[in-house]
């Protein structure tokens, strides 16, 4: 495919596999006058247990395809590619082969709004087990309120429980291990960031287990906001967008199980479609 030309280019969306969808859904829901391209590298999910190295050669990889597909802008909606392949593809990638382009991750945003949930002071991050290890959140909290005190935790099997949808009491029986944990790290924790974007489809199951004094933040809706008042910031991005309201599904790997899941993540029937590929090392 070919790049977007004047008011043709449209917003890509990438994800490790599956969760960047819950956050899809709540871009297009603010912004639905918009042609989106969402990519799923399926194929080499999970993400969270790759080196930094692998998880930068996948997430540029799957920019670059969605650059060649028309994306003017790319969303890196998934928190363990935000965390450790953002700012080197901003920083190596984007100056040399696509200065007029932009990748924006989530965990900044995030990171921004996340202090206005807390009257304590004291936020817990639940994240998999790399985005933990990058200290991230950590350290763009402080970047904003350096008051604030960040405890992050693993989500243990989350991830695994949520894409093969097993049963309630044992995905009960994880969140209240893994946010056990986390409270135990502070008692003052009032406010619990969902740092994968997988945990937005057990919000409320998350709500039920910890203490009622405790917030429970997804990222959609943040994301959402912070990039419309990006776009409204930066209008040679914006004037190249699309005005045609359109959503395009892609995913690496094949298989109708993929793809149904898919369709579970993003709420309703999509058509998706499969594509490849070059990984360069």
């Amino acid at each position: 495919m070919k790049n977007g030309k004047k008011n043709d280019g449209k917003i890509g969306i990438f994800d490790s596999g599956l969760g960047g969808l819950t956050i899809l859904r709540a871009v297009v829901s603010l912004m639905p006058d918009r042609e989106y391209l969402y990519l799923g590298d399926n194929l080499r999910a999970p993400y969270g247990n790759k080196s930094q190295k692998e998880i930068f050669i996948h997430t540029r990889a799957g920019v670059e395809w969605l650059f060649g597909s028309g994306a003017e802008i790319v969303i890196l909606a998934c928190n363990t590619a935000s965390a450790n392949a953002l700012r080197k593809i901003q920083q190596e990638v984007l100056p040399h082969k696509y200065p007029s382009k932009r990748v924006l991750g989530i965990i900044i945003p995030t990171a921004e709004e996340a202090v206005g949930f807390s009257k304590s002071g004291h936020i817990g991050v639940l994240a998999t087990v790399a985005t933990v290890l990058s200290g991230v959140f950590e350290k763009e909290v402080e970047k904003y309120s350096p008051e604030i005190k960040v405890s992050s935790q693993s989500g243990g099997k989350l991830v695994e429980l949520i894409e093969r949808n097993k049963n309630k009491k044992i995905l009960q029986k994880e969140v209240k291990k893994v946010t056990d944990k986390l409270i135990s790290k502070d008692v003052l924790i009032d406010a619990i960031v969902l740092g994968c974007t997988h945990y937005a489809l057990i919000k409320n199951e998350i709500k039920k287990i910890v203490p009622k004094n405790i917030s429970v933040i997804d990222q959609g809706e943040i994301v959402a906001i912070k990039l419309a008042d990006y776009l409204k910031r930066h209008v040679e991005i914006r004037k190249r967008l699309s005005r045609i309201s359109s959503v395009c599904f892609y995913t690496t790997a094949d298989g109708d199980e993929v793809k149904k899941m898919m369709a579970q993540f993003y709420g309703k029937k999509i058509p998706v479609a499969t594509v490849a590929y070059k990984i360069k090392t």
